[in-house]
């Protein structure tokens, strides 16, 4: 058994006594910060006071890594993402369901959608993309009461043994890098590849 020596930090998140175990091949990837998410799960957000996605606005875009404000829909790195770029596209309105965003809305969370795409193409050449939106907790949104599209950049062989067998995957870049590079490829107007409204607008409509 390796020596405590070896990892001074670990007798702050142990008890100071020498733990059983005995080495194997396998390399842990340890996400603890995924506890409070699957701990909390949809009872996280009882309302548009506690809803991450209707306070992110409030916070500056590297603190709630925000890559692009549209006059009625911004674009969000996942906290929790499947690949490296994988953004959210969400209305600034507190609304559940596909069916309750307006025909403004609606037309500039596609505008987004198509813009991010875009730009993940320029700055990091995926293969292809997974676009969703998954409505009500039978449908699988992590968190159903605020509309979000998903937008997963793909590469060949990004589904290997580690997502299917063990539920882990590897991201080789970090949120803050992420943002900053999808934001600084980001179109700086509408003109340039019909983006959706003005980069400085934020829209404060409540449901």
């Amino acid at each position: 058994m390796e020596s405590r020596e070896q990892y001074p930090h670990d007798g702050d998140v142990t008890d100071n006594f020498e733990l059983a175990g005995v080495p194997d091949a396998f390399q842990r990837l340890w996400t603890p910060h995924r506890l409070a998410y699957i701990k909390g799960g949809q009872d996280q957000v009882s309302s548009k006071d506690n809803c991450p996605f209707c306070t992110a606005p409030s916070h500056t875009d590297e603190e709630a890594l925000i890559v692009h404000r549209g006059r009625h829909a911004f674009v969000i790195l996942n906290l929790f993402p499947y690949n490296a770029g994988h953004l959210l596209v969400c209305p600034y309105r507190h609304v559940p369901d596909y069916t309750d965003v307006d025909a403004e809305e609606t037309a500039e969370i596609a505008a987004l959608t198509q813009t991010a795409m875009r730009v993940l193409r320029k700055v990091s050449a995926p293969a292809g993309f997974n676009l969703g939106m998954n409505q009500g907790t039978a449908g699988g949104a992590g968190i159903a009461a605020h509309l979000h599209q998903h937008i997963v950049p793909r590469w060949s062989g990004d589904g290997n043994f580690l997502p299917i067998i063990a539920h882990t995957k590897a991201i080789t870049q970090t949120l803050g890098e992420v943002r900053q590079m999808v934001a600084d490829a980001w179109p700086a107007s509408a003109d340039e590849t019909s983006s959706g409204g003005p980069s400085a607008a934020a829209g404060t409509d409540e449901a």
